[in-house]
């Protein structure tokens, strides 16, 4: 027998910002395999006697390997089951999703991908920004904030990352942002760029901070805490956060 595999993703938290489809498929599913901050009330949707099972990483903490939650994955699908690997934010978003599809098609496995919100667009609509500004920022990029060490990437695109007309969210960047907030300066965004911290997007502790990127990288220098985080930096428009 072979099942049948939904990559869901959850959006940023709320299950208010949840698909429709994504609830369809958690309402159907006989197993569900989430991350950490696809927990809560996002679980609700998930019919009684479904198998729950948590396979979150995060950083700092004991967590499944990636081997290991793409070997579970495909052995709940062998026994004939419907599926659900719910992901955070939108699911081809700095998910690992890549080597959970790749694990699937080696064995065969049909599957289905559901986008969702994602967090950075979450993030921008809840401080009450938009992420593109007519004549300002016509260009948006994402970038993760490590690399599989913890330690910030060393490849990165610093000529593109420095673009003052460019907004920029960094994903999973707290601990690595005075590393790169100097690199950004050293090469020539102003260090009174606007940057905001975005923590807990579209939780009940949600928190946003605005600063200058080179205000930012002194906070997060001294104290980084433990709530999942983006970094928005750019020409940023004043909101409501």
């Amino acid at each position: 027998m072979t099942g049948f595999v939904s990559f869901v993703s959850s959006g940023p938290g709320d299950p208010d910002l949840l698909t429709l489809k994504a609830v369809d498929r958690l309402k159907r599913a006989d197993a569900v395999l989430y991350d950490d901050l696809s927990s809560g009330p996002i679980l609700d949707h998930v019919r009684a006697g479904a198998d729950l099972v948590s396979v979150g990483k995060r950083a700092g903490r004991a967590s499944p390997n990636q081997a290991s939650v793409s070997r579970l994955l495909v052995d709940y699908a062998r026994t004939g089951q419907r599926v659900v690997r719910l992901k955070s934010g939108d699911s081809g978003l700095f998910g690992r999703l890549e080597e959970e599809l790749t694990a699937l098609r080696e064995a065969g496995i049909p599957h289905e991908i559901v986008p969702g919100v994602p967090s950075a667009c979450a993030a921008a609509a809840l401080a009450g920004i938009p992420l593109t500004r007519r004549l300002t920022a016509r260009r948006v990029q994402f970038v993760t904030g490590h690399d599989v060490t913890g330690g910030l990437p060393d490849n990165l695109n610093l000529a593109a990352l420095a673009d003052p007309e460019a907004t920029t969210v960094v994903f999973m960047g707290k601990r690595t942002f005075p590393k790169l907030a100097a690199l950004l300066i050293a090469h020539g965004l102003p260090a009174d760029t606007p940057a905001l911290l975005a923590q807990d997007v579209s939780l009940p502790g949600q928190a946003f901070e605005r600063h200058t990127i080179a205000a930012l990288s002194d906070r997060l220098a001294r104290e980084i805490g433990d709530k999942p985080a983006l970094i928005l930096y750019g020409p940023l428009a004043e909101g409501g956060a």
